[in-house]
């Protein structure tokens, strides 16, 4: 029994009379009937009790019918669920990010397509860049934000925004009137560098900045992640850089202060595979770009 034998035979079972069914279908009443007969005879079973004025469904109908109309509600809830999720209203969306990236834009950008598609679900997996790269690779994830980018020609990378970066200390230490931190002052605290591996990443970005400055990093204290290192600074174990926009959002025991001298800025990008076509990623990638063309 194919569906559309069982369409037939639901017009037929809730109209009761061939030539209605026959009318609601948009067909003539002959081949009407022959489907139907030829249904039964595929059955094995009488599904109709034909009198001279009326006919009414058998045992084998009744239950032929219950099936039949959930069988063709679930088909149509199908179509309707693919095709939603086609034009992006429903589905999901799989996103690793770097830590640092939940005190700026990420945030917003997440409210906003959320604010615009409800019903897709959201996955948000924190990485660092090679775990990112890795996944995006694999199709573990379908975006990546990343600090700076994602260097691989299988990928597109769009720069969201860049940001200065700034220095988070413990608030027992003195800090100058004006709030800005002297560096060179510092070179015998501990420096607290993430993530400690794979290698290179944030951690070589700071270093070398520093270097080119002319500040020598004589105590490193490497850790696996900024919340890690945040909570190392706050009891006093020493000093972080960190991108600016992590000094948004206010933590007991830490204070954020501006560099002297200047480490230039650090940038953020959304990565998607070079071969992604799901209107889920390209909706999500449009919002992100609009996004952080306010903020930045």
């Amino acid at each position: 029994m194919n569906l559309k034998q069982m369409e037939y035979f639901v017009a037929v079972a809730e109209e009761l009379h061939f030539g209605r069914a026959a009318e609601r279908l948009g067909m003539a009443q002959p081949p009407l009937s022959r489907q139907i007969k030829q249904t039964e005879e595929e059955l094995g079973a009488l599904l109709f009790n034909r009198g001279r004025s009326a006919i009414s469904l058998t045992q084998a109908g009744e239950r032929l019918l219950e099936r039949s109309k959930s069988i063709l509600r679930q088909i149509d809830d199908a179509k309707l669920e693919v095709k939603r999720i086609g034009q992006g209203a429903e589905g999901r969306l799989r996103i690793g990010f770097v830590g640092s990236s939940t005190f700026g834009i990420l945030p917003n950008i997440i409210k906003s397509f959320r604010a615009n598609y409800a019903d897709v679900n959201l996955s948000l997996i924190p990485m660092n860049n090679a775990q990112l790269h890795r996944s995006l690779v694999s199709r573990e994830i379908d975006v990546a934000f990343a600090r700076p980018a994602l260097k691989d020609s299988e990928f597109v990378t769009r720069k969201l925004g860049e940001e200065e970066l700034a220095l988070a200390t413990p608030d027992t230490l003195q800090i100058a009137a004006n709030g800005r931190v002297d560096l060179h002052a510092l070179q015998d605290h501990n420096f607290i560098l993430y993530p400690e591996y794979p290698r290179p990443s944030f951690a070589d970005l700071v270093l070398d900045r520093c270097k080119e400055q002319g500040v020598s990093i004589k105590n490193r204290v490497f850790t696996m992640d900024l919340q890690t290192a945040l909570s190392l600074v706050a009891i006093g174990e020493g000093v972080c850089v960190v991108p600016a926009s992590v000094g948004s959002a206010q933590r007991n025991g830490v204070r954020f202060h501006k560099i002297a001298p200047n480490l230039g800025t650090t940038e953020l990008s959304i990565n998607v595979r070079l071969d992604e076509q799901g209107v889920h990623v390209s909706n999500f990638v449009k919002i992100a770009q609009s996004v952080s063309r306010k903020m930045f």
